[in-house]
């Protein structure tokens, strides 16, 4: 660590947890996310690419399997520590990591042995709730964020009960994590049921179903080593107990997806802007001009400080909002305010690193660059970041 390290209170296991997933992020993800940033989003999903191999060695390390023998307090302060180090190797194959896992996670915590063996954990999966006429504004629940006199949208993509069948058509848009590569999705989708209740639902589906396909890969300013892009339903057909959550609970499934995932993106989003902040402190340290290092200046010191307090505050705020959500605590408000304070100090530590780095941080041979780009994106994926403010602040006045 070259600042003073604040992690005084790790016990040995989650100094070792903490080390392997640094070693993984040094060794794997920071080279791997570096050459997929500079290739197309076709050659960035060819069978010969390092995606896979990346993948592979994740899945290997066993990082996503947290003990289960430990309380929640404690699989939460290691998932932290994990979580933030992948942000701090590449925050892209981070997310794509996360996403990955989502639908085979759901069906294990389901109880339903059946359908755990059915969508494996370690098999590819992906997040499809966003839509191509429906983004942010899916969080937005009781329409009060919407302009007056304003409606929604129809659904793009439907679930309708066909005898103990659902069959869903539509599609989802262009910016679902892994979507031209998952084997399976959990998805958020409209949703007619037998009895006549309309709403949202969450279903399970395998993406090899009849009816299935994709579109092209998506090309984006950054996070490119995250896959992303369309997905198409024909009719496709999946078993009525692939339903995890109906229009019931739809709202109540939403939010604890958005709690796990605003918190999730803020643990990521802090190891960036710690990347960021020691990228520029170690070139500040080594950059000579007028004679001395560049860390000598007064305007350079003024920054670096900056930069520092904020990726500290980010972390608290992302741990204490985890440790929250462990104990059984998990609010959406909170989580949200984790995601927006991490990512804007990503976006704003990156951009001041940049600064430090003057004309070299413009060039694609130095990381500060792809950072900057990488942190913007955060600011609008998994709800972007003026939406979800408008959203925490009515949960603020309902309190």
């Amino acid at each position: 660590m070259p600042v003073i390290d604040l992690e005084f209170d790790l016990n040995e296991t989650e100094r070792a947890v903490r080390d392997t997933a640094h070693r993984f992020a040094t060794e794997v993800m920071r080279p791997v996310g570096d050459k997929l940033d500079k290739m197309s989003a076709e050659d960035v999903i060819a069978k010969d690419s390092l995606l896979w191999d990346a993948h592979k060695q994740y899945n290997d390390l066993g990082l996503r399997e947290v003990d289960p023998d430990l309380s929640p307090i404690e699989q939460a302060r290691i998932s932290c520590l994990i979580s933030e180090e992948m942000g701090w190797g590449d925050s892209g194959l981070a997310i794509s990591f996360g996403a990955g896992a989502m639908a085979g996670g759901m069906a294990a915590n389901s109880g339903n042995a059946e359908l755990a063996a059915r969508f494996p954990q370690g098999t590819n999966g992906c997040w499809a709730i966003t839509e191509p006429n429906h983004g942010s504004d899916m969080i937005d629940f009781g329409d009060a964020i919407m302009a007056p006199g304003a409606t929604r949208s129809r659904a793009d993509c439907i679930a309708r009960a066909d005898g103990n069948e659902y069959v869903i058509s539509g599609q989802k848009a262009a910016w679902v994590s892994n979507g031209t590569i998952a084997e399976q999705a959990a998805l958020y989708c409209a949703m007619e049921t037998a009895d006549g209740k309309k709403g949202g639902g969450v279903i399970l589906v395998n993406l090899k179903s009849k009816g299935v396909s994709r579109g092209k890969a998506l090309e984006k300013i950054g996070q490119r080593a995250l896959n992303q892009g369309e997905i198409f339903f024909d009719e496709v057909r999946v078993p009525a107990d692939n339903v995890l959550y109906g229009p019931d609970l739809y709202q109540f499934a939403i939010d604890q997806t958005l709690t796990g995932a605003n918190t999730g993106m803020a643990l990521t989003f802090t190891g960036l802007a710690r990347a960021a902040f020691e990228e520029a402190l170690d070139y500040a340290k080594t950059r000579v001009q007028g004679g001395v290092p560049i860390i000598q200046h007064q305007s350079v010191k003024a920054r670096i400080f900056q930069m520092y307090r904020k990726v500290e505050a980010a972390r608290c705020l992302a741990r204490k909002v985890a440790m929250s959500n462990a104990a059984g605590n998990g609010n959406l408000g909170p989580a949200i305010a984790a995601k927006v304070t991490a990512t804007q100090t990503a976006f704003e530590v990156a951009s001041d690193a940049l600064q430090i780095f003057g004309g070299n941080g413009i060039s694609r041979e130095y990381p500060i660059e792809k950072m900057l780009r990488d942190a913007r994106i955060s600011m609008i994926e998994d709800g972007c970041n003026d939406v979800l403010g408008l959203v925490c602040a009515d949960k603020l006045v309902e309190e």
